[in-house]
């Protein structure tokens, strides 16, 4: 009965959460927490912020960890499939329905009228995603490391994953440095 439960709460998600993670999360915490009360809000927090702060989509992370959590192993595949069965049947039937009128004029439309506002949507998410490295790194820093990252990628043509990977480790150590120096200056103040 577990499993089952745990099946129906994730396809729910997975039918429902159309637009991603934002309307994913309000989703999963309505199964999980008010529905079937397998964590309280609190822990509910503790999994958003955990899963927001890891590569991947938000949904299936959570669908991931809240499964393993409530039934093993075979709840966190059962929750995930859960998850992602809704997108692969529609993709499928959508798919094969575009497939099959691509050569009308109205379908080749419509796919091109998508390619803008995807294109807007990055935009959007672009600079969201500049004003908190702006806010988080200052204006220059943020310049200069979104500069050298496009370079890297388009022009030396590295991966991006290998950028974001010395991102990664550029931001460990740099911390490090911030509070070293940081440390002594404050003794000095204080003396």
């Amino acid at each position: 009965m577990q499993q089952w439960n745990l099946f129906l709460a994730f396809f729910r998600v997975g039918i429902f959460g159309y637009g991603g993670g934002p309307s994913s999360i309000p989703l999963v915490h309505n199964e999980v927490v008010k529905k079937y009360k397998w964590m309280s809000d609190d822990d509910f927090a503790d999994v958003l912020a955990l899963g927001n702060s890891l590569p991947g989509p938000i949904a299936t992370k959570m669908a991931g960890y809240i499964g393993y959590r409530v039934s093993g192993l075979l709840g966190m595949i059962n929750a995930v499939l859960a998850t992602i069965i809704p997108t692969i049947i529609l993709m499928i039937l959508l798919l094969t329905f575009l497939n099959s009128f691509r050569d009308q004029p109205w379908v080749n439309g419509m796919t091109q009228a998508v390619v803008p506002v995807v294109g807007v949507m990055l935009a959007v998410l672009t600079y969201d995603f500049f004003k908190k490295a702006n806010t988080n790194l200052g204006l220059i820093l943020t310049i200069l490391l979104g500069a050298a990252s496009l370079l890297l990628i388009e022009t030396a043509g590295i991966h991006p994953g290998l950028v974001i990977a010395a991102l990664l480790i550029f931001a460990l150590v740099r911390p490090m440095k911030q509070n070293d120096s940081a440390g002594p200056s404050k003794s000095k103040e204080s003396s």
